[in-house]
């Protein structure tokens, strides 16, 4: 049986379910002499430090030292743009830490932070989006996406329509927090064990931090306990200040978050604002849109200017739209830096389009599923073609998709049942509403896609396979581990996909943007190409015939003309070695055909779209907002699965991440600049009630992708912006109370949506309805 397709449990999930997984924190056992670090946070959003006094802390029992900004022999900053400084002399966000102390225990070290005497100047804080507009305060450029003339698309559309909708953050909510461990070796080499999602970048700062090279600094990942975007550059301050003590001091060196610090710390998903202008025809064909879109990117830069990008890459989501304006800035505040997080500013995006369509839905007194098929993307007349020069190869997937997905769902049918049931309940109704999904898969820059492989073979017929992806629940191990055994044509069992290092693979990409299976996948491929390539040649020695002519196969070599005589892949592994022939590869892949100029936002910054939709049925109760979620039917695009039960986790999982973004995790600050959700007991996660009654998630078939490891596509982020169906869902609920166009907020909490059904009934109530 082939191991590409095969559908097996995660490769870890034993270990997972016994607890015998170990995490970057698990590690701390195997160094008795490690010393905890605790940070000094700011009690203000934004302030100057007049004096930081550590002298008091060192009295505490345990306290060994003090971190300053005196104490980094390099350059003391954590990022990349030279923004964010690692040990800062103004204070840009409540909580920022500004000193870490180390002691021989977490307490101690705790104890000692409280001692350290800070003296500060309280300075005016930025801590929305409106008052960043007002100020004028932005940072990075200002994106812009445009085709058409949108004034004559105005000119000669029968109805223009202007709004504007705000989008909250969203926690990351990993269960494993932020955590490295650091020592250093008896040459001076450092090491870090850490909980993140680029070890390369991570060994660039840790080595731009302690002013080394970066071949004196080892970075390993072994896994992660959740990432979401939130491990991609937001590890790195904490591996450095792991790096820094054990620098320092000769010891090991623990740096790991608790809830509190995590959730005060880092980042989250950007909140936007987008300004909005649609022209549309009688029909609900848009002729023209103009939008300004306005990201929250907190203190420093991070990713916030690439996450802008792919939003405004992504606000035509499914839709041809001919004439286009699209303006982004990232407003700077005093808030946390706010980064990456599954999707990458593609939902954000999304979710302005669906909501602009089902406003001029609405407005036309149409169906909005109508009217989102009317626009879809099409072959004909240069209607596939993306706003920023790409084309959308296989577009009539989107139309495929769509029908399959309405005709199992039974929408048509449960279209006309909710229209009745709302008709005989006046107190309660239910919505139902369909929404597609069209997401670019590479990184927007496109250095990152690449990927680099080491594959090493045993005597015994065992292997070794290194990356540069990183495991954090997701399944990449176990997606190479299955890409690794067929390219070898050898069992499951003989191969062994170890921890992610920076000494055996150097210069790894971001295990992000959903192309850890692809680029990684493809690098592991061809290392193993390379070493099946010797070994058939050694085999066509035995069998008298040519390399092109030898099988591998589940542990079993043997050619195409006499099949009934095998040889052992450990057989012709031991007499390969024997002949002096090489048994180990390294595997390189760059992703084809990729050109972007971001500054003039064209080009062709994806290597393919991943596509789906799903159907979302909900019930709504008119008096207190509360609803429920009754089904959801999905149908999603992966080409050919790669591993199916991880895919299919994926896309449930991502579907509720999505679900709890858009319904329930309200991210509030207060008027101090405070974190105040900073808790699960103030943040409301998704949980068992939840989920949908029915939930029915299908795989497209035959599916295959061209030019992509064994034919799959990527399904890490894609997946999430299927939630908008339910969003959409609620605002067909809330339609049926009142009538016209729905306002509805975002997160749409019950208050929320009690609140939208208020405005549609007083609208209702004005026209005498």
């Amino acid at each position: 049986m082939k191991a590409v397709g095969k559908a097996i449990p995660h490769e870890s999930a034993p270990l997972h379910v016994t607890g015998r997984a170990l995490y970057t924190d698990d590690l701390l056992p195997r160094y008795p002499n490690a010393l905890h670090a605790w940070p000094v946070q700011a009690p203000h959003a934004h302030a100057r430090i007049l004096r930081l006094e550590p002298a008091p802390a060192l009295a505490v029992p345990g306290v060994v030292r003090v971190l300053t900004a005196r104490d980094v022999p390099g350059l003391n900053d954590s990022g990349l743009k030279g923004d964010e400084p690692l040990f800062p002399e103004e204070v840009m966000y409540f909580g920022q830490a500004v000193a870490w102390v180390l002691a021989e225990s977490e307490e101690a070290a705790r104890l000692g932070a409280e001692r350290v005497e800070v003296a500060y100047e309280p300075l005016p804080a930025i801590l929305s989006i409106q008052e960043a507009i007002r100020q004028g305060s932005f940072q990075g450029a200002t994106l812009e996406v445009r085709r058409g003339d949108v004034e004559a698309g105005f000119r000669a559309s029968a109805r223009v329509m202007e709004g504007a909708l705000e989008l909250g953050g969203q926690e990351h909510f990993y269960l494993e927090t932020q955590a490295s461990i650091a020592l250093l070796d008896e040459s001076g080499q450092v090491f870090v064990h850490a909980s993140t999602q680029h070890p390369s970048e991570t060994q660039e700062i840790v080595a731009q931090v302690l002013g080394l090279p970066r071949n004196r600094v080892t970075v390993q990942c072994i896994r992660m306990g959740g990432g979401f975007g939130g491990k991609e550059v937001q590890a790195n301050p904490y591996a450095a200040v792991a790096a820094l003590g054990a620098y320092l001091t000769g010891r090991p060196v623990r740096v790991r978050l608790n809830r509190l610090q995590d959730i005060t710390l880092t980042g989250k998903r950007h909140p936007f604002y987008a300004r909005w202008k649609v022209g549309f025809s009688e029909d609900g064909r848009l002729q023209a849109l103009w939008m300004e879109l306005y990201s929250d990117g907190g203190w420093s830069q991070d990713l916030s200017e690439p996450v802008l990008a792919r939003a405004l890459c992504h606000i035509d989501n499914a839709y041809y739209i001919p004439n286009l304006q699209a303006v982004g800035r990232v407003c700077k505040t005093h808030k946390t830096s706010q980064t990456a997080f599954r999707g990458f500013g593609g939902p954000q995006g999304m979710v302005f389009i669906e909501d602009i369509l089902d406003r001029v839905a609405r407005s036309l007194g149409l169906p909005p599923e109508v009217v989102r098929e009317r626009n879809f993307y099409r072959q004909e007349g240069g209607r596939n073609i993306t706003p920023y020069g790409q084309e959308v190869k296989d577009v009539e997937r989107i139309q495929l998709i769509w029908e399959e997905l309405k005709q199992s769902a039974e929408f048509e049918r449960r279209r006309e049942e909710i229209r009745r049931f709302n008709t005989q309940s006046p107190h309660r109704k239910r919505g139902l509403a369909i929404t597609p999904v069209k997401f670019g898969i590479s990184f927007n820059f496109t250095t990152y896609n690449q990927a680099g492989a080491l594959v090493l073979v045993y005597q015994d017929g065992s292997v070794q396979v290194n990356h540069g992806g990183t495991e954090m629940g997701q399944g990449l191990h176990t997606k190479i581990q299955q890409i690794a055994a067929e390219a070898l044509g050898v069992p499951l069992e003989a191969i062994r996909v170890m921890p992610t290092r920076t000494d055996k693979v150097p210069n790894t990409s971001a295990t992000a943007a959903s192309t850890g299976a692809d680029l990684n996948g493809a690098a592991v491929k061809a290392a193993c190409e390379k070493i099946r390539a010797r070994l058939a040649g050694v085999a066509a020695q035995r069998f008298g015939v040519n390399p092109a002519d030898v099988v591998f196969e589940e542990g079993q070599v043997y050619s195409l003309w006499k099949p009934q005589e095998r040889l052992s892949f450990t057989e012709v592994v031991k007499t390969a070695y024997a002949q002096r022939v090489q048994l180990f590869a390294d595997g390189f892949y760059r992703t084809p055909g990729l050109h972007w100029d971001k500054t003039r936002m064209w080009g062709k910054p994806f290597h393919y779209f991943a596509f789906g939709a799903a159907v979302s049925e909900v019930e709504v109760d008119g008096f207190t907002g509360q609803y429920a979620l009754r089904r959801v039917d999905i149908l999603h695009d992966v080409g050919d699965s790669l591993s199916p039960l991880v895919d299919l986790g994926q896309v449930e999982g991502g579907f509720i991440q999505g679900l709890g973004w858009l319904t329930l995790e309200d991210l509030r600050w207060d008027e101090k600049g405070q974190v105040v959700t900073r808790s699960a007991s103030t943040y409301k996660l998704p949980s068992f009630s939840e989920l949908p009654e029915v939930f029915n998630v299908r795989l497209l078939p035959r599916a295959t992708e061209p030019g992509v490891v064994y034919g799959s596509k990527a399904v890490g982020e894609p997946p999430l912006m299927l939630a908008i169906s339910v969003r959409e869902a609620l605002k067909d609920a809330v339609a049926a109370f009142g009538e016209g166009i729905v306002e509805l907020a975002s997160p749409a909490t019950p208050e929320a949506v009690y609140w939208a059904i208020e405005k549609v009934r007083q609208r209702a109530l004005v026209t005498g309805d």
